[in-house]
């Protein structure tokens, strides 16, 4: 998941605004007490920190996964 895939899934399932709360105030004890923010600047995977706040958050499983992805371009 590259970062662009994550700020995508943020939107995505949080919105704009709330998302960037999420990754700037959010501590996330299963990435060693780091917020999102905090974990990309120091390369933790943008998959593991995803899937951290999914569980922080109760995001459902079936949300989880597959997220971030546009949709393929019509020809």
């Amino acid at each position: 998941m590259r970062v662009s895939e994550y700020q995508l899934a943020m939107t995505d399932e949080f919105g704009e605004a709330y998302g960037r709360v999420i990754s700037h105030d959010l501590v996330l004890g299963a990435i060693g007490g780091l917020t999102a923010e905090q974990a990309i600047q120091a390369g933790v995977a943008t998959r593991e920190i995803w899937l951290a706040i999914c569980e922080a958050t109760d995001v459902p499983p079936e949300r989880r996964y597959g997220v971030g992805q546009r949709e393929p371009k019509k020809s």
